[in-house]
């Protein structure tokens, strides 16, 4: 038999080459392999449950601001340093507890504000938060 007849080329047209087609489904097992797990990259988050039981009533939020000098406001009454921590621990004591509110006066050094927040949680008072006043944009 001669190389190259007729007839073996076509036994070999017969007979499909299945090399090419393993190699690129294994190049795509390998690039499913490497992004799944990227795109699978989630957050957890705490999501709230939704019940029947009764809402309590929610106490007002204390307002605590600290003006440009340092001085202390309860709720827009001026509280001397003394009084605040008595103020703080009574808050505390309330069932259920009252979010308390930090509003400081941009120009009011930063140790006024830490030693409020100190005394709060000293107080043990567990939810603060912080008011600002938004910037106006376009100017």
């Amino acid at each position: 038999m001669a190389i190259g007849t007729q007839e073996d080329s076509d036994a070999m047209l017969g007979e499909i080459n299945m090399i090419p087609f393993i190699d690129v489904m294994l190049v795509l097992l390998i690039i499913f392999i490497i992004t799944v797990p990227v795109i699978k990259h989630a957050v957890n988050i705490d999501l709230p449950r939704a019940s029947n039981e009764k809402v309590l009533d929610k106490p007002e939020n204390v307002r605590l601001s600290i003006d440009a000098d340092g001085a202390y406001f309860w709720n827009e009454q001026r509280v001397e340093d003394a009084d605040l921590n008595n103020r703080l621990r009574a808050a505390a004591d309330q069932t259920p507890q009252p979010e308390l509110h930090i509003r400081g006066d941009k120009a009011v050094r930063y140790e006024r504000v830490a030693l409020a927040m100190a005394a709060a949680q000293s107080a043990g008072v567990r939810k603060i938060g912080f008011i600002t006043e938004p910037t106006a944009t376009g100017q």
